[in-house]
């Protein structure tokens, strides 16, 4: 085993990973993943199912125990704090599976993402401009709701918190492209208003080229790949990695 990176905080960044090993008890399902979010940056992670996506974003937030390496948010190291306190570091997470609590309206799921009341008056008119059906539809039970406009909401309750870093777990698996364009204008204009980082996980290489400034490809728990998204070469070295 290779000599651990020394662990220094970049000022700049909203999260670094320095030779993270994760994995699920014995299972080490991620090995030595160094990777950065730039404060005010869109990262797109890519990388196909069961290569360590989600158990990454699991080992940011405290869900699962790190073998080895370091998780820093915001300068702040976090590696061994349990998920709740993880959670206070005015991080967000949108997951793959939903997370809707199906019997409380809409106003009642976008409430529990919010320390009090009144901050979900003082913000929910930005959240109308980017998700217009809400507006009418506050009282609907969320579980009524169709797959896609579920999506939105829960893009919509991480919104409303205003985190400075959001990590978003495959939010286009079978959304239609209107959903998909009105999501990712949704957070091009969050980034945009308040500076907002976000790693963005993904197996939609288009929606995350558009949306990201850096990529990083992940292939069997390791990070194979990286660079600007910008690059005019940044698809084809993604698409090679995905064999696509």
């Amino acid at each position: 085993m290779r000599e651990p990176t020394a662990l220094k905080a970049h000022p700049a960044h909203a999260l670094q990973l320095v030779d993270v090993t994760s994995g699920y008890g014995a299972l080490m399902v991620l090995r030595d993943v160094n990777l950065s979010v730039p404060a005010g940056s869109i990262v797109a992670l890519l990388g196909k199912n069961g290569v360590g996506k989600t158990t990454l974003l699991k080992s940011i937030l405290g869900f699962l125990p790190k073998q080895r390496g370091a998780v820093l948010l915001n300068d702040r190291d976090v590696t061994t704090l349990p998920a709740y306190q993880v959670a206070r570091q005015n991080v967000s997470y949108t997951p793959q599976e939903q997370a809707l609590f199906a019997d409380l309206s809409i106003r009642d799921n976008l409430r529990l993402g919010l320390s009090r009341d009144t901050l979900l008056e003082e913000r929910i008119e930005a959240i109308y401009d980017l998700f217009p059906f809400l507006r009418e539809r506050l009282r609907q039970l969320a579980g009524t709701l169709s797959g896609g406009e579920q999506k939105m909401l829960l893009v919509a309750r991480a919104l409303l918190s205003r985190p400075k870093l959001m990590l978003i777990d495959e939010i286009t698996e079978g959304l239609q492209p209107s959903v998909i364009e009105r999501v990712a204008n949704a957070l091009r204009t969050e980034r945009q208003q308040h500076g907002t980082a976000m790693l963005l996980v993904e197996q939609n290489v288009e929606f995350a080229l558009n949306l990201a400034d850096y990529f990083v490809v992940l292939k069997r728990g390791e990070v194979v790949a990286s660079g600007s998204a910008n690059d005019t070469g940044a698809r084809a070295t993604i698409e090679a990695q995905l064999n696509i």
